[in-house]
């Protein structure tokens, strides 16, 4: 991996994470007239507002897949064997779908938003975590879930703290999936190309 492919990785990622929050933000706005960026009404600077915070909403989420590759690479020194590794992500995986919907049901969202979000997080990585095995192997399903879903779930935790404001978490929750997404799946062409590129520049000339 490169300087250029990580840094293509790093503004890309910010890219997917302006349009994903101006688009979800847009829809967002237009279903609930009280929605607003800031407290901001005028549709120009909540445009505006919410392309700056979806590119520091990309930034975070770099920063979080980033601590995810450095945990793992230590993890995987400890426990020697990839499969305690990868059991530990298993349980805490299913730990937080039960602690979301727990946190959400303990600050009375309603009715029915603390076990219809840690639902359609959980659906939406293991549909992710299927893509990824399609594109490498079996064993990345579950390190992709816990991606998916435990750090989605972290790096949203400022939306979940005090005042619960569903559309706040909602704004958040939607382009940090987009963002842990795109680099869970980028990152293996990344890799790949690297690889091609390495191999080309080591052949001998004729």
């Amino acid at each position: 991996m490169t300087i250029r492919k990580w840094f293509f990785l790093f503004w890309s990622c910010m890219a997917v994470g302006a349009v994903v929050t101006a688009v979800s933000g847009s829809i967002m706005r237009l279903t609930d007239s009280e929605f607003a960026v800031m407290g901001l009404e005028a549709a120009g600077f909540n445009a505006l507002m919410m392309l700056m915070v979806g590119l520091m909403i990309g930034a975070f989420s770099q920063m979080g897949f980033f601590a995810y590759l450095t945990l793992n690479y230590i993890a995987l020194s400890v426990f020697r064997k990839s499969y305690l590794w990868n059991a530990l992500q298993g349980y805490t995986t299913l730990f937080a779908v039960g602690g979301l919907g727990y946190l959400l049901y303990e600050q009375r969202t309603n009715n029915w938003f603390f076990w219809v979000l840690p639902l359609v997080l959980a659906l939406g990585s293991i549909g992710i975590a299927y893509l990824k095995i399609k594109q490498t192997n079996r064993s990345a399903f579950i390190p992709t879930l816990f991606l998916m879903f435990f750090i989605t779930f972290i790096e949203a935790w400022p939306a979940l703290q005090g005042e619960t404001n569903i559309s706040a978490i909602i704004f958040m929750m939607i382009p940090l999936f987009a963002c842990n997404a795109y680099q869970i799946l980028m990152l293996p062409r990344l890799l790949q190309n690297a690889k091609t590129d390495s191999a080309a520049s080591a052949k001998p000339v004729a």
